[in-house]
């Protein structure tokens, strides 16, 4: 048996998973973005990973008031 994903709901809680989620988030900042955004990949040494979150999709990162990432998600935080 697989390892379980730990996921934020939209109420901000974590939950099990045995699918990864589909973006990751900064906890610190209430950004989500792509898991490839070079930006955060840049940052994970830095500290970065002791405050991610993964979620499901788009509609839970907004819904637990996540903004998108404006490096990797520019369309929708311009909007």
């Amino acid at each position: 048996m697989s390892k379980p994903f730990h996921l934020t709901s939209p109420d901000g809680s974590t939950y099990e998973s045995d699918t990864p989620g589909e973006l990751g988030g900064y906890r610190k900042e209430k950004i989500y973005g792509r898991l490839d955004c070079s930006s955060a990949i840049r940052a994970l040494p830095k500290g970065y990973a002791r405050h991610r979150v993964f979620f499901k999709d788009e509609s839970a990162a907004v819904a637990a008031g996540y903004r998108p990432c404006g490096h990797c998600l520019r369309p929708r935080y311009q909007t």
